[in-house]
């Protein structure tokens, strides 16, 4: 019988779960009878959508140019309002995937929720993550599946799958238990419905806990225990679908969080030392420097490419660094970031945390703010974004006929787990910059 192959990212889920989630059925079965990969090296930014678009493609940022979760608005002065759009479609993504390798080689494809796939015209059932970030629309079913179908979520799916199960999450669009509820469901309709070769799942219960009560808080072992019924639910569908036993199943994760203290805002900072001027609505009108966040590290853009502007900016941040006290202990230009994090693009310099920071992007409030803003996951009481090797880190398992059992290795890089899915199944994926981990793989085609 044809090998399936599921995979599902946890995000933000760490080794250090595992102590709770070792207790549940599916994940000690994942862990005694596949390969564990105890820690990931993961990509710099260590937010989302980077990882996830690094994980599917086996490449670094600089190659993928996925650096951020939100489109990139270079000059501030052509921001829009509000939250910024995410990079929600596949285009966003330069590098081949997993899903254009397996179509490639004649499979069934589908997607729950994975990062940077809307629009993606490999994927034969595919769900993408997406919800309105404008508030206003957030909440309206017409609305989201308006902007689905743009996307190109089929008449099927929509009628087979999300219809059934919409109720989960209406009214808590991108809330949590709620989305992950409507994700997992979906996914295990899918499967029996459908019944792919192919299956990515996104799941962020984990990381909207930690986001909300910290690294280790008190949401969290309510929603290890969530994640832990979604697992066992998915396994029963691939049982009912009579594929249990011929399906590789992958649980990973994309980053770990840190807790902190505090919110900068880097632009109040440019302002007041005259880098960006607003007008009397708080507008940018103009700027030499301007500062966008993800997370717990941010981008630093120039208005121009001069030396003269480029080495007072930089004059600056280094000064203001050795100060101490502005949440950044680290800057790094742009050539910097890319040979020691293979982290490219059009920024010029790069802010890495003090380990108790992170970073906001408005100009018109407070410099730095104590109370934190879990509906922003750059700000909430724990957040990502750091360097790869600070903090808790990601994990990820193998399980399944094609992988061996009992084996566990210390640390390998995140990139290199869709080379080996690829090496197992004999998919191409020849510009991946991660190799096969070969150590876990039972038969080498």
């Amino acid at each position: 019988m044809k090998r399936k192959l599921i995979v599902v990212s946890h995000d933000a889920m760490v080794k250090e779960d595992l102590d709770h989630l070792y207790k549940r059925p599916a994940f000690r079965h994942f862990i005694d009878d596949g390969s564990f990969i105890e820690t990931v090296r993961t990509v710099y930014p260590t937010v989302t959508y980077p990882c996830h678009a690094s994980m599917i493609s086996g490449c670094y940022p600089d190659k993928t140019g996925v650096i951020a979760n939100e489109v990139e608005y270079v000059d501030p002065t052509l921001r829009p309002e509000g939250n910024l759009p995410w990079v929600w479609e596949r285009k966003w993504n330069k590098c081949k995937t997993l899903i254009d390798a397996a179509k490639e080689a004649g499979c069934t494809t589908a997607n729950v929720f994975w990062p940077v796939l809307a629009s993606d015209e490999n994927i034969d059932y595919n769900i993408p993550e997406y919800w309105p970030v404008e508030p206003s629309r957030r909440h309206d079913k017409a609305e989201i599946y308006k902007d689905w179908k743009n996307f190109g979520v089929k008449d099927e799916v929509f009628r087979d799958i999300i219809e059934p199960n919409f109720k989960l999450t209406q009214g808590h669009e991108g809330q949590h238990p709620y989305s992950d509820d409507f994700v997992l469901a979906c996914a295990c309709d899918i499967i029996e419905k459908y019944n792919p070769d192919v299956m990515f799942v996104h799941p962020a219960g984990l990381d909207a806990a930690r986001h909300s009560s910290g690294l280790f808080g008190a949401d969290l072992p309510q929603n290890l225990d969530h994640t832990s019924y979604w697992m066992d639910r998915l396994i029963e569908s691939a049982k009912r679908a009579g594929t249990y036993e011929n399906t590789d199943f992958v649980m990973m994760s994309d980053h770990g969080q840190m807790n902190i203290s505090r919110w900068i805002r880097l632009n109040v900072l440019l302002k007041n030392a005259g880098f960006i001027t607003t007008d009397g609505n708080n507008r940018v009108t103009s700027y030499k420097a301007y500062a966008s966040s993800v997370g717990a590290s941010c981008y630093i853009y120039l208005a121009d490419k001069t030396m003269k502007t480029y080495d007072e900016v930089y004059s600056f941040l280094k000064d203001k660094c050795k100060e101490g006290i502005y949440g950044f202990s680290q800057v790094f230009t742009e050539p910097e970031i890319r040979e020691k994090e293979h982290l490219g693009g059009n920024f010029d310099f790069m802010l890495e945390t003090d380990g108790i920071s992170a970073f906001g992007w408005e100009f018109d409030a407070d410099f730095v703010s104590y109370i934190p803003n879990a509906d922003d996951y750059r700000t909430g009481k724990a957040t990502h974004g750091y360097l790869p090797d600070k903090s808790v880190q990601p994990l990820m398992i193998f399980c399944g006929p094609d992988f061996k059992k009992g084996v566990k290795i210390d640390r390998r890089d995140i990139v290199d787990f869709a080379p080996t899915i690829a090496k197992v199944f004999g998919w191409s994926l020849p510009d991946a910059d991660g190799k096969p981990i070969d150590e876990v793989i039972e038969k080498q085609n």
